[in-house]
């Protein structure tokens, strides 16, 4: 009997593309030129996302400042296939709108894993009840993300909600100082994989969390810039092969250019090897070529240096230099974990007679690199997963670490290898310190939770993939109940209306492997002003994180209860405190008082112009 024989041959699951691990200065040695494999998708020429309604992207190669359209990529092409795409090349822009995809998707892919949900672009605000006549997408929704390799001539990259896209410019190296570039060689930021992932990043949070972009503290700008950098720089210690260098260069100490034991405090600024070279450490630093073209010693900005509290600030106003203060912590948190697990290793290769300066050999380096890829995959994780434990306006950096600290003890009540406990100290040091806890401790700066006792009736839980429409109107109904009923809980001011900017089911997995099915929503009210007045617009609101003690999800209706609420509340003596200290920062800004809230939106094209 014969078997029979299927003629459809169905899609990979995976595309190699390939890609520079950093960017075109390092040539082709450490690994720089690395294999990305994206998801699968359907693609033309651009290449272009054929299908999927969330997270689609389109390269667009048109150079306004060329006035032309470059030849777009055809990945599907037979010789560019079967080669895993083309060879990295700084002169070939077909090669520059396959790094741009691949990384782009790479990113997106690494967010959705990490969160346990899709994610999507900005949606445009919308009323809570929609009529027949407004339902529909609207024009400043964002469907499609489009890159644009070589959008200008200028030494910038920037996320633009306006444009609906990211705009990637090239420029002239300097004649003097150029680094590992020539003087006055073209240098394309689409060919940073730091760039890409620091912009899509952008993207990304904005489409989550879109009242973010609005300036209302000092800490906004910042926030989005930390995080993008942070996205950025725990991607380096998935490049194997520079990290096994970089390990065993440093006798596994990824911190620091010497082998001292010194503590992390009192380590230099500089990231040089320690190998009597002055070789910057790939890991610690962001894009290098970019740093380097501008005519800055090293890349554009490093993970690691002496320690400043935010009171030491040079400059309190500039993002880049504020949110140095919060990478410097996650990353003194991340080394800590990383060493405290690192130790177990040097602890056994030192019980056979081994000294501090012998070289490391290959079976322990390679074992320190599994140690620290899994640290930064756990730290790219828990601050991934904070985006939905931070309220959904106004936020700051202690917000950050209560969300932080609060999805790792969902993720692992336990905190079993201390990573709670090094993520408080590192903050503490620093003085980023909620103003809102009771008391500095993992109880007190973790957000309440509320128990089982409040239930949400009628609200459906979708499944991995998201709600379907049927199940999103039926989700908006429910929570448009329970908001009603409940706005003394959620601290919501009485005479303003509110608006559920997101709300998104959340698939997740703890440290026991227990399944847990979520829901996290957004509510925000905006109190108004008129043009003339003399008053800033405020927002205010609260993240609604609402849980079921079933597993099932898949779209059945199952007993929900509210389990957490993290406020921003718009009125009460907290609200006037808010109105009073965003009054201040915005005449600081220089912003005048009228108009509307979305006016206090952050320019990237402005604040990376100065990066």
């Amino acid at each position: 009997m014969s078997i029979p024989a299927s003629t459809k041959i169905p899609p990979p699951a995976r595309r190699p593309l390939r890609v520079f691990a950093f960017d075109p200065s390092r040539g082709r040695l450490l690994g720089n030129e690395m294999q990305i494999n994206v998801r699968y998708r359907r693609l033309a020429p651009g290449p272009v996302d054929l299908g999927g309604a969330y997270d689609q992207i389109a390269v667009v190669d048109y150079d306004a400042t060329r006035k032309k359209y470059y030849e777009p990529v055809n990945l599907d092409n037979q010789f560019i296939l079967i080669p895993n795409g083309l060879t990295p090349s700084e002169s070939d822009p077909r090669f520059h709108q396959q790094m741009v995809y691949a990384v782009a998707s790479d990113t997106i892919e690494q967010f959705e894993t990490a969160m346990g949900r899709r994610i999507h672009w900005r949606r445009a605000e919308r009323p809570l009840v929609v009529k027949k006549s407004q339902r529909g997408w609207l024009p400043d929704d964002i469907l499609t993300l489009t890159l644009y390799p070589h959008a200008m001539f200028d030494a910038n990259a920037f996320y633009s909600p306006e444009a609906h896209g990211i705009l990637f410019g090239y420029f002239q190296a300097g004649m003097a100082s150029a680094g590992h570039n020539i003087p006055g060689q073209t240098v394309y930021t689409c060919l940073s994989h730091d760039i890409i992932v620091h912009e899509m990043t952008h993207a990304i949070v904005d489409g989550l969390r879109k009242h973010f972009l609005e300036q209302t503290n000092p800490d906004v700008a910042a926030f989005h810039e930390a995080f993008a950098d942070l996205a950025a720089l725990f991607r380096h210690f998935t490049h194997r092969e520079v990290l096994m260098d970089a390990i065993q260069r440093t006798k596994g100490r990824l911190y620091t250019p010497a082998l001292r034991g010194d503590e992390l405090a009192d380590q230099a600024s500089a990231s040089g090897l320690d190998d009597g070279s002055s070789d910057a450490n790939p890991l610690i630093e962001l894009a290098a070529q970019f740093g380097e073209a501008r005519g800055m010693e090293w890349g554009l900005r490093s993970a690691i240096g002496t320690p400043k509290t935010i009171q030491e600030l040079r400059e309190p106003m500039d993002c880049h230099e504020r949110g140095s203060i919060l990478v410097a912590a996650v990353f003194e948190a991340f080394f800590k974990v990383y060493m405290a697990r690192a130790s177990r290793h040097m602890q056994v290769f030192r019980a056979g007679g081994a000294r501090d300066s012998d070289d490391i050999p290959v079976p322990l380096a390679d074992a320190l690199c599994d140690e620290a890829t899994r640290t930064a995959q756990e730290f790219f994780r828990m601050c991934a997963r904070a985006l939905d434990y931070l309220p959904p306006v106004d936020v700051t950096f202690g917000d950050f670490l209560r969300a932080v600290l609060t999805a790792e003890v969902d993720y692992d009540p336990d905190d079993s290898q201390g990573v709670c406990n090094a993520w408080m100290q590192a903050f503490a040091r620093r003085n980023i310190l909620p103003q809102d806890a009771p008391y500095f401790s993992l109880d007190g700066l973790c957000w309440p939770q509320l128990g089982d006792e409040i239930v949400v009736a009628g609200l459906p839980f979708g499944g991995p993939s998201g709600l379907d429409p049927a199940e999103r109107a039926a989700t908006a109904r429910a929570l448009k109940a329970f908001i009603d009923d409940n706005r003394e809980l959620l601290e919501l001011a009485p005479d303003v209306a509110y608006t559920l900017p997101s709300f998104h089911p959340l698939y997740r997995v703890n440290r026991s492997g227990s399944v847990r099915w979520d829901l996290m929503a957004e509510v925000v009210q905006t109190r108004k002003v008129k043009k003339d007045s003399e008053h800033y617009p405020m927002r205010g609101g609260a993240t609604l994180i609402v849980s079921t003690h079933s597993t099932a999800g898949g779209g059945g209706k199952t007993q929900a209860f509210l389990r957490y609420v993290i406020k921003k509340p718009l009125a009460g003596d907290v609200g006037k405190r808010r109105a009073v200290q965003q009054a201040a920062f915005l005449q600081d800004l220089g912003i005048r008082p009228g108009g509307e809230a979305g006016s206090l939106r952050a320019n990237f094209a402005h604040i990376h112009s100065g990066s």
